[in-house]
């Protein structure tokens, strides 16, 4: 399993979620931040943003390369691996499509190494990850993660971060309800004024 770098501080200045160091799928749901003010920060936004999320979690090289078509299909992972943790924290009914698309994400790739024979030293087994698939791993990769803490014990840990209007998920460890420090501070602010206005 790779990990996320604990050092990591994301453009949003927030550093990473609790749990992401051990579930990639959960930095891949938080990689659309939704901060205060409307606006939004896409860690996918562009195809080299794209390359460079998957470069610092090992799941690609640095100068892969990335297209507009494989940076969509990593956002529109995102959104289904979302759509997924959503329908879990808020005691809904999952989407078909969205468990249809982890399910396929995770087909992509052959998860055993396959045959394979060279002239020279004859037959081995490899389970090949040529650069035109490394889009394809990476997505195996983290669909298999959001399937793994979806079905795993972290599972009842998972919950939205409860700072409006942060949108990121977390695993909760004690109490704490909040992603950051920044949105747990931001929560009791609006909750102390609210108790001033109320007493007005």
């Amino acid at each position: 399993m790779r990990h996320v770098k604990e050092s990591l501080i994301e453009p949003s200045g927030l550093p990473p979620a609790q749990g992401e160091a051990e579930h990639l799928a959960l930095a891949l749901a938080n990689s659309a931040i939704a901060l205060p003010g409307g606006h939004m920060v896409d860690l996918l936004g562009t195809p080299a943003q794209a390359n460079q999320w998957l470069a610092e979690r090992g799941l690609a090289p640095v100068d892969a390369g990335m297209r507009e078509m494989c940076a969509t299909q990593l956002r529109s992972l995102r959104e289904q691996v979302r759509s997924l943790f959503a329908s879990w924290t808020e005691g809904l009914p999952a989407l078909p499509a969205a468990v249809g698309a982890v399910n396929d994400a995770m087909t992509r790739i052959p998860t055993v190494p396959l045959l394979q024979w060279d002239d020279e030293t004859g037959p081995y087994r490899a389970t090949p990850h040529p650069t035109t698939a490394i889009v394809d791993h990476a997505l195996a990769v983290l669909a298999a993660d959001a399937s793994d803490l979806l079905t795993g014990p972290d599972v009842d840990r998972l919950t939205a971060c409860g700072s409006a209007p942060c949108n990121r998920y977390l695993l909760r460890y004690g109490r704490r309800q909040w992603c950051s420090t920044r949105c747990g501070d931001r929560a009791r602010a609006a909750r102390a004024y609210a108790r001033r206005t109320a007493a007005m």
